[in-house]
């Protein structure tokens, strides 16, 4: 039997429009902003510890910010099938559960190994914790409004990610230091948990076991979308590092201000996605990243941080809801989470081989050439969201010509 919170959200036949926002809908969102409190708060505080305090070098620096992304990608198919078969819930709140316990343990940890094998754990979870809230906001939102629902999923998700790299800083400078940080992290994550325990328990449909473990309608979507991730991976990885050589010493105001644009366009421009539709979305988010690498590779200064921030906002808060749209575009209830797994895995893969690429490259040319090297990889993207364009063309007009056949 379904779900009736799943059952309700869905378009009637009637006239009146279904709500975007139920009390299910916030109780996703809400776990979503937690989480992403606790991952937000490692973002500027993970590079600096392994740098200050387990003196690495710019390679392990990747490696660690990294590492958990490739357990991440390895495991989110198979999250996604356990989220069609078993329900979103048990992806979320034991996702959550996991990822608040392993970032307790990192206080426990005083070399590079050892937080690299922590870090590998945690992506365990964060791939359960992302498949299962972006699959439950999709189950709640009505079918022709799944752009505009996936754009308020990433407000939570961005509202963590502006407040939590501003808390990680302040904790990190407190008399409780890197401790106090993986202890607040690991707060935020547990009651994300908790607040888990309210999402949909049962998938929309009967479950059918799929033929392939990726689901082939999210793999070119989500080729783009890690092409063009690369750019803020680098950001993120090395800004904390590199700030200090142009003059900037705190870049936790840098992140707030990205991720609090990402807010303004997702919460004001929730409808763009859809508007614009994915192609013209996507094209302008690929175009912004592009130009952020280049402004930092090119422009030495605190003003070329903020120029490049401003372009990533504007990037990160289309690329994802198009993209997302184009995965689950056609895509029936059932095989929801195995697609959402399958596009995900792509944000891990942006991580995993990214950080420890662009890693090399700074341990090798520095932190600009880094920089450099992540923008000619977003202009990839262009390449690869035109072969994702010709083969969604042709399937359109295929459907077409069955259509009006006799």
């Amino acid at each position: 039997m379904s779900d009736p919170a799943i059952v309700d959200a869905r378009p009637d036949t009637g006239d009146r429009e279904p709500r975007m926002v139920t009390g299910r809908f916030f109780i996703v969102t809400l776990a979503t902003f937690c989480y992403f409190l606790s991952l937000g708060s490692l973002l500027p505080t993970v590079p600096r510890y392994v740098e200050d305090v387990l003196d690495g070098n710019g390679f392990e620096v990747g490696l660690v910010v990294g590492a958990f992304a490739v357990s991440a990608a390895i495991v989110r198919p198979w999250a996604g099938r356990i989220g069609d078969r078993y329900g979103r819930r048990v992806l979320l709140s034991g996702g959550a559960l996991l990822v608040g316990v392993v970032t307790l343990a990192y206080t426990q940890v005083d070399a590079v190994p050892g937080l690299v094998g922590l870090r590998l754990v945690t992506g365990l979870g964060e791939a359960a914790v992302f498949v299962g809230a972006a699959t439950a906001t999709q189950d709640l939102a009505p079918s022709h409004r799944r752009g505009e629902a996936a754009s308020y999923f990433s407000v939570a998700l961005y509202s963590g990610l502006a407040l939590g790299p501003a808390m990680g800083e302040y904790l990190s400078r407190t008399s409780g230091g890197y401790d106090r940080v993986w202890e607040v992290a690991a707060l935020f994550a547990l009651l994300a948990a908790v607040l888990g325990l309210g999402t949909p328990a049962r998938p929309a449909e009967a479950y059918e076991k799929p033929r392939s473990l990726l689901h082939p309608a999210a793999l070119g979507p989500g080729f783009v979308l890690m092409l063009g991730l690369i750019p803020f991976t680098g950001f993120a990885a090395f800004l904390a590092i590199y700030g200090p050589d142009i003059g900037l010493e705190d870049t936790a105001p840098v992140f707030f201000a990205y991720a609090g644009m990402v807010l303004l366009i997702r919460i004001f421009g929730a409808k763009l996605p859809d508007r614009l539709g994915w192609r013209l979305a996507s094209t302008i988010a690929l175009c912004a990243v592009a130009a952020a690498g280049l402004v930092l590779a090119l422009w030495a200064s605190v003003a070329a941080v903020w120029v490049a921030a401003g372009c990533l906002g504007l990037g990160m808060s289309l690329l994802y809801p198009a993209l997302f749209s184009a995965a689950l575009e056609d895509v029936p209830d059932n095989e929801r989470s195995q697609a959402v797994g399958t596009f995900s895995l792509f944000f891990d893969l942006s991580q995993g081989l990214g950080a420890p690429l662009l890693g090399v490259v700074v341990a090798l040319s520095g932190e600009r050439a880094a920089f450099a090297v992540s923008a000619l990889i977003a202009g990839a993207g262009f390449w690869a969201q035109h072969r994702l364009r010709r083969a969604h063309d042709a399937t359109e007009a295929l459907t077409a010509s069955q259509v009006v056949r006799p």
